[in-house]
């Protein structure tokens, strides 16, 4: 890994989510980049020369407008984050005590994606547009709250920080988002298969399948009792 994925945010004071995105966005600047640009009636978060980069840490529908409209004139890119490692820390309700901090179990992976692909799956055939992949180690701050955490056992998202970039993937092409199913999952294979191949709950197989096949990168192949049967196309051609 090289020493440019190693860069770390501290000395960045993050208040709540927006700063996360705040912190990413000061991670991927470069010299030269020119920041909250206009663009088409839109603000930008980076423009790098011909390239709009939009930096998401939340929901992609929230963008689709946004994002459908400028990759008809523009190139564009959109840089999703996901917590390969995450730390939890507990909070007292109020103050800066901590409680504890434990590693999460749970490691995002690439396919984490699809949660959000849905929104536009198709996009990904439009030549100007790309997602670029940060797997980031994250620090997640829980705070106590009985009145808005009564479903967690009064605990509430309070803030994430980035603590480092890991790695980093770009999908251009639908070819690189089917690069993303495991290369030893057989065919035909339904979406509990692939659920298992990817170590990932059926829902968002099910998601995976919808946006592959919405790239045209599986194809339905008969079924097994009630299940679809897929199997992979030839995405290079």
């Amino acid at each position: 890994m090289s020493s440019e994925l190693q860069n770390e945010s501290h000395g960045i004071n993050l208040l709540n989510e927006k700063q996360l995105h705040a912190a990413l966005k000061a991670w991927y600047v470069q010299p030269g980049d020119q920041v909250e640009v206009a663009v088409d009636g839109y603000i930008i978060d980076i423009m790098r020369g011909d390239l709009l980069i939009e930096i998401q840490t939340r929901s992609f529908s929230a963008l689709k407008k946004k994002v459908v409209q400028l990759v008809k004139q523009h190139p564009v890119r959109l840089v999703y984050p996901i917590a390969q490692e995450k730390w939890i820390v507990r909070m007292l309700e109020k103050g800066d005590r901590v409680l504890g901090r434990r590693r999460s179990p749970r490691r995002g992976i690439p396919a984490d994606v699809f949660e959000e692909l849905v929104s536009f799956p198709e996009l990904i055939s439009n030549s100007n547009f790309s997602i670029e992949l940060l797997l980031i180690q994250t620090e997640e701050a829980r705070r106590q709250d009985r009145r808005r955490g009564w479903r967690r056992k009064g605990w509430v998202l309070d803030e994430r920080r980035l603590l480092k970039v890991l790695d980093r993937l770009i999908l251009e092409t639908p070819a690189d988002v089917a690069a993303l199913i495991p290369e030893d999952l057989l065919e035909p294979f339904t979406t509990s298969d692939l659920a298992r191949a990817v170590g990932r709950p059926r829902r968002l197989a099910q998601r995976m399948a919808y946006c592959l096949r919405a790239m045209g990168c599986i194809i339905p192949e008969g079924k097994q009792g009630n299940a679809i049967l897929y199997t992979r196309t030839d995405t290079r051609k």
